[in-house]
């Protein structure tokens, strides 16, 4: 049987439009042209303002040959430029690659090449970096220099030839039709995961997935019209979880900090009424340490989304005493940052703040466009029991999952093997649903929102003619959520102190990935010489407190 309302009923123009964030600007600017979308300290920019501008950079960069298929890499602060970046680079059809301004520079020579990025944008701060990163990659892009006002560039500055932004903007057309996808499916961004074991990935998101995330968090987080968002989540993790977009689809405003400092969020708080934030533990860690919260307090409850590691009792207290709101969150750059969150239940406010505590520890329950969220066994893909005790791996279903790793068909098919994305992280579900992450598989540490692969940094310890063996685990810190804590293996005839290993390991690695405990001894391994690195984390719970 012909199914009748197949018939006579195909798509076009008039029906049928590729979802896309871009169009959230475009109407902002329609309907709410004066409204304020960024303030970056002193100055302030129109939502019409905003849109025309990301349209002349749309223009600029089409102008230099970029369209469907190309890269754009910027390596940006959170300042106006990465946002208009969010709008102009993919109106033009590109795909924006956000680079992590902390990674080293031939990690980040790697994703340029990777990527076959042809532009990169930079901040004016980070002239150095760039000048070691283009001594290592193979691809020579077109230089884009941002030099911010607000800042004061005390430290030296490299002259790389690079077109300055403004410029380069003011080349562009403020009529400029900016294209929409052909297809939702079409690429958005590529971000770069930390990389476990061999060369970080590129993970593909598209235009569909970055318009349900960007919705998706306007309503999770209960965001209404006009919503003040303070950036204290850097903008390249997952670009900045979608909310570059979401606060154009909600007509929000968007409040840019270079740094994270304790003093310019309690004043923008203060001044700008700040209403949503996001951030890792670290963020937390910040704000409770300034020491005149009574001189900013909010005469309103500030909403504050974290992910990593859960937040300690003692901080989730002093955050409701400083008015904020904490509401933990879970995801992936595979899932374009948050797929799962700790939906607060009323009742629960009754209870202790121990009890909170040991609730708000859990990861929670599937975000709103997220279709399936399971903890699976892997080799028999059914569901682990709902008793909090069985553990399996974390998998998604659904439109806010990635396309896929580019240029990696062996890497996509072992994470959609039988149909579901493995995350790699193992997890319990508890009776009421809700999961809770128990380890990871890939050996990821969560520190102040940084990925370090363990493996990594056992790699770097091993490559000493000292060591025998070694082993990195995270262990929880109030401050950073998790820190790596080493476990070495010394060769006979050998000596090695803490200072010893401390400096070798700054000499071989990115400072955020230095251990922060060291513990020179026999590393425990199983029967086939596996380490059992679960005896380590219970070794460190007895001298790390």
């Amino acid at each position: 049987m012909v199914n009748p309302y197949n018939q006579d009923l195909d798509q076009n123009p008039a029906n049928y439009q590729p979802l896309t964030p871009l169009s959230f600007l475009e109407r902002a600017s329609d309907v709410f042209p004066d409204h304020i979308a960024i303030i970056h300290g002193n100055s302030k920019t129109t939502y019409r303002d905003f849109y025309t501008r990301s349209k002349q950079l749309a223009s600029s960069l089409a102008q230099l040959g970029m369209t469907r298929g190309s890269t754009v890499s910027t390596l940006l602060l959170n300042t106006p430029p990465m946002l208009e970046a969010h709008y102009g680079i993919p109106m033009c059809g590109a795909v924006i690659h956000a680079i992590n301004t902390r990674l080293d520079p031939a990690t980040i020579a790697f994703q340029l090449d990777h990527a076959n990025s042809e532009i990169l944008f930079y901040d004016r701060e980070l002239g150095g970096t760039v000048k070691e990163v283009l001594s290592h990659c193979q691809v020579k892009p077109h230089l884009i220099e941002f030099v911010d006002s607000e800042n004061d560039y005390k430290d030296a500055l490299v002259d790389l030839g690079a077109d300055d932004y403004e410029v380069f903007l003011k080349k562009g057309d403020s009529n400029y039709q900016w294209l929409m996808p052909e297809n939702e499916w079409d690429a958005i961004s590529v971000g770069y995961t930390s990389g476990t074991t061999g060369d970080p990935k590129g993970v593909v998101s598209h235009h569909r997935g970055a318009y349900l995330l960007a919705q998706g968090n306007a309503m999770v987080a209960s965001m209404p019209k006009h919503s003040v968002y303070l950036w204290t989540l850097p903008m390249f993790h997952c670009n900045g979880w979608c909310f570059p977009w979401t606060m154009s689809a909600i007509i929000g405003t968007h409040v840019c900090l270079r740094q994270v400092r304790a003093e310019p969020i309690w004043q923008s708080i203060k001044t700008h009424k700040i209403s949503h934030l996001c951030g890792a533990p670290i963020v937390m860690s910040v704000i409770l340490s300034f020491d005149k919260q009574q001189d900013y307090k909010p005469d309103h409850q500030v909403q504050f989304f974290t992910a990593a590691a859960p937040p300690p009792e003692s901080v989730l207290k002093q955050m409701q005493q400083a008015g904020f709101l904490v509401t933990h969150l879970y995801g992936l750059t595979e899932t374009y940052g948050p797929a799962v969150i700790n939906e607060w239940h009323q009742e629960w406010d009754s209870l202790n703040m121990t009890e909170q505590a040991s609730l708000k520890a859990r990861q929670g329950v599937r975000y709103l466009p997220l279709e399936h969220l399971s903890v699976l066994d892997p080799e028999t893909m059914k569901p682990v029991p709902a008793d909090g005790k069985t553990i399996g791996e974390v998998m998604f279903q659904g439109n806010i999952v990635m396309k896929g790793y580019l240029k990696n068909k062996t890497a996509n098919d072992k994470a959609f093997a039988g149909g579901w994305f493995h995350s790699g992280d193992l997890a319990v579900v508890h009776s009421d649903g809700y999961l809770q992450l128990k380890d990871r598989s890939k050996d990821i540490i969560i520190s102040g929102g940084e990925n370090i692969s363990s493996i990594e940094i056992e790699e770097a310890l091993l490559k000493n003619e000292c060591v025998a063996a070694a082993a990195v685990i995270a262990v929880a810190n109030e401050k950073w959520g998790e820190v790596p804590c080493a476990f070495i293996e010394i060769k006979p005839q050998h000596q090695w102190k803490e200072d010893q290993a401390r400096q070798w390991c700054k000499d071989n690695l990115a400072a955020f990935k230095v251990p922060k405990y060291y513990f020179f001894e026999d590393i425990p391994r199983t029967s086939t010489g596996k380490i059992q690195k679960y005896i380590l984390r219970e070794k460190s719970r007895k001298f790390i407190d």
